[in-house]
């Protein structure tokens, strides 16, 4: 998806290797970018599909569309491989396990939009907890362990539907120059609109029974309430009433992460909160978001953005003054 080879992108991908599974998949990771819209896109091309491409197997912690313009390939979940279709959608939640299938995609032409929950419900952390219950990000949710769910474009709607990834793409150029005024907030408009249509695709009278998590929703709202506090997963484990070990297997294997790693994007998702839209100074921000040592906060935010929280204030605040007129 996002990171394989043989694609052009509107800008460099906001994606970085994470780690890798014991089973040796690696796992890629959404990096956050000041003042920029939480989304990415990618075109493939199936005269562009490399040998590596063909048989590269990865999991990714972030939300992922797929659209077959034109063609077809082979797609491979775990150890099976499914022919697809133009036409089809590939709805993607985190934490599986894919790659194209041996003979690739190379009559194919394809669209990839991939993004992080909160690109959707707002950007705090409310919004990593409450993904799976938003109307727009249902088709993610399945039962169960994470799979694919395939939805086909009528014939006559197929037209309209790449337009959507297209002028999504256009929006989110970053050559110098390319950026338009109110870039950000067309592009989120545009993911929206891309995920109606999704949504009325894969709408089903069984709804929220059928695709809904409890034990995940639980663990999402223990992280989402408690955040702020000194927070360890044996406490996260007693508020769901399961053990530590089971609730650290069974988060990573739905969501690809560990529940450290969302406690510390909850935190991080606030800190960019405050970040662009406060004055507060850098160490009451890690205080409110459960960092009370500053230099601690500044490393862990450094980690996960690749730079600090003032560089993070400034550049955003930034590019925020050269999207205003005049």
């Amino acid at each position: 998806m996002p990171h394989e080879h043989g694609v052009a992108s509107s800008e460099v991908p906001s994606t970085r290797l994470r780690r890798h599974r014991p089973d040796g998949v690696p796992v890629y990771s959404w990096v956050a970018r000041p003042g920029r819209p939480p989304i990415g896109t990618l075109r493939l091309q199936g005269a562009d599909d490399a040998p590596s491409a063909r048989v590269h197997q990865h999991a990714h912690d972030f939300l992922v569309l797929a659209y077959v313009e034109e063609g077809g390939g082979r797609l491979r979940l775990g150890e099976t491989e499914h022919e697809v279709r133009a036409g089809e959608v590939l709805v993607v939640p985190p934490g599986l396990v894919l790659g194209a299938g041996r003979e690739g995609f190379r009559d194919a032409a394809a669209w990839a939009v991939f993004f992080p929950p909160d690109a959707v419900e707002g950007r705090s952390p409310g919004a990593l907890s409450s993904w799976r219950s938003h109307p727009l990000l249902l088709p993610f949710v399945g039962p169960g362990s994470p799979t694919v769910r395939r939805l086909t474009v009528p014939p006559a709607d197929r037209s309209r539907f790449a337009r959507r990834f297209t002028d999504l793409e256009a929006e989110l150029r970053d050559e110098p120059g390319a950026r338009r005024q109110g870039a950000t907030e067309a592009a989120l408009a545009l993911l929206t609109l891309l995920l109606v249509d999704v949504a009325r695709l894969a709408d089903d009278p069984s709804g929220r029974a059928r695709w809904d998590d409890p034990m995940l929703a639980a663990v999402f709202e223990v992280l989402a309430r408690r955040y702020a506090e000194p927070l360890a997963l044996r406490d996260v484990a007693a508020e769901v009433g399961l053990t530590p070990g089971h609730v650290t297997t069974a988060v990573r294997r739905r969501t690809g992460r560990t529940v450290q790693q969302w406690l510390v994007e909850h935190r991080m998702a606030e800190a960019r909160r405050l970040l662009e839209g406060s004055d507060l100074l850098v160490g009451t921000v890690g205080a409110r978001v459960g960092y009370p040592d500053p230099a601690y906060f500044a490393r862990v935010f450094r980690r996960a953005h690749g730079m600090s929280p003032d560089a993070w204030r400034r550049s955003g605040r930034g590019e925020a003054r050269e999207r205003r007129p005049g």
